[in-house]
């Protein structure tokens, strides 16, 4: 019996060892080994984030109708003092910006509703980062610059109150149908900059007046079960993308549900014919999207249109219910781009294009170069897919862009239009691919 046993437990931990290997050895799209982070889906324990500070502890009131963002800052200054947790409790709180210090962090209660004021007065004007450029731009609800480790946590709400700013946009785009994004004076809901290992979960955050989350500059975010929406009827929130990335390494997104009135996931970093050589702007490299749900989008996954070079991206294990596209790449005219080793796998549901690769122009300026600067997407697959779809391949290039070793395999789509002109793509692998039923080679 013991040598029984003794075998069966030698089993067990070759079983384990191999497991244990698979497990490490799993590689970006570049070949380049995935560290063992991405396999930490761990949640932040409340109880480990030192002290505790309830607001209405410190004279925060719990009342919806009355601007209290003096008196939340006052208890996020006085939390920074010692270390500890910020905790909005059950009730409705209203607040302009917020500005989060070291050794803080959030935790928004269940039942709880961090509310910000739609009165652009109470977001003041600072240095940050907007559309792939730095300039001064209007605080966001929630601020953490230069807060290293810090986390929001709970299962409340985060709400951007956007409405007024959303009418406000469309009132102006009404009276000039170019005017720019940045026209309208709309914050954003999260804004995270210069900041390493950071975590949300399980938080919900809706209705943004501008882009929803934002990371600029960071190393080591996880983005777990949260749930971003903000609404495309009745009256669209526009430019709410639910997260941005932007000059960001090591990113886990994982369990979330993403529903917005812009892209889902835009990878972003830098824009213009000299992008590449401002030190304010750079790459987006590790990134990790799965087991996750998307709504409407305009995209799932896009690169741009502010981007120089994405790297090694994985979106797998997805359901997409009704997204504009399930993978853009933005070729911006005015800018030198790379997006390469991105790989898309086992994703079931609808889109209207299954692959969107076209010139970005709505604003793009060469700031007087004359030579119009050249970009690439390479390495670019596509596999274990089943997808009903308007247009499957949806592409139409310059002769300044280039593609290149696209991949793809395993796909079942149902088009409405099933046009594949893979000319556009030097070297292009097409495994077990079929549309409408008919194999496409």
């Amino acid at each position: 019996m013991r040598t029984l046993l003794s075998a069966c437990f030698f089993m067990l931990m070759l079983f384990q060892t191999a497991f244990s290997q698979q497990e490490t050895s799993e590689q970006w799209p570049d070949g380049s080994p995935i560290s063992p982070w991405f396999h930490d889906y761990s949640k932040v324990k409340l109880e480990d984030l030192g002290k505790q500070y309830v607001l209405t502890d410190y004279g925060v009131k719990n009342d919806s109708s009355i601007l209290q963002t003096q008196q939340i800052q006052a208890v996020i200054d006085q939390a920074a003092q010692t270390g500890g947790v910020v905790i909005v409790p059950k009730g409705t709180f209203l607040s302009g910006a917020l500005f989060f210090k070291p050794k803080t962090h959030l935790h928004v209660s269940e039942g709880a509703v961090l509310k910000g004021s739609d009165d652009i007065a109470n977001y003041p004007l600072i240095p940050s980062r907007m559309e792939g450029q730095n300039l001064d731009y209007y605080a966001a609800l929630v601020n953490a610059y230069v807060v290293d480790g810090f986390t929001i946590s709970g299962q409340g709400t985060i709400n951007g109150n956007g409405l007024k700013f959303w009418e406000a946009f469309w009132q102006r785009r009404k009276e000039d149908p170019n005017c720019t994004n940045l026209e309208v004076s709309r914050p954003r809901l999260v804004f995270i900059w210069k900041s390493n290992d950071i975590q949300l979960q399980d938080v919900k955050l809706i209705n943004a007046g501008f882009w929803s989350s934002h990371y600029y500059q960071c190393k080591n975010i996880k983005l777990l079960d949260l749930t971003i929406t903000s609404p495309h009827e009745p009256v669209k929130a526009p430019s709410t993308d639910a997260i941005d990335l932007d000059v960001v390494s090591n990113v886990l997104i994982k369990g979330c549900y993403l529903a917005v009135n812009d892209d889902a996931i835009a990878l972003k970093g830098g824009k213009g014919p000299w992008a590449d050589e401002d030190p304010n702007n750079g790459e987006n490299t590790n990134i990790i999207i799965e087991d996750s749900e998307f709504g409407f989008c305009h995209g799932a996954l896009t690169n741009g249109s502010e981007s120089i070079h994405n790297r090694n991206v994985i979106m797998r294990n997805i359901k997409v219910q009704d997204a504009v596209r399930l993978l853009w790449l933005k070729m911006r005219p005015d800018t030198p781009q790379h997006y390469e080793y991105i790989t898309l796998e086992n994703i079931t549901g609808k889109v209207r294009s299954f692959i969107y690769v076209k010139p970005w122009t709505q604003f793009f300026d060469l700031k007087g170069k004359e030579e119009v600067p050249l970009s690439y997407s390479d390495n670019i697959t596509m596999r274990n897919i089943d997808l009903e779809c308007d247009i499957f391949f949806d592409v139409a290039i310059t002769e300044n862009d280039r593609l290149s070793d696209f991949t793809f395999e395993n796909l079942t789509i149902k088009a409405k239009n099933a046009d594949f002109d893979h000319s556009f793509v030097d070297g292009f692998e097409v495994k077990n691919v079929k549309v409408n039923g008919k194999v496409v080679e």
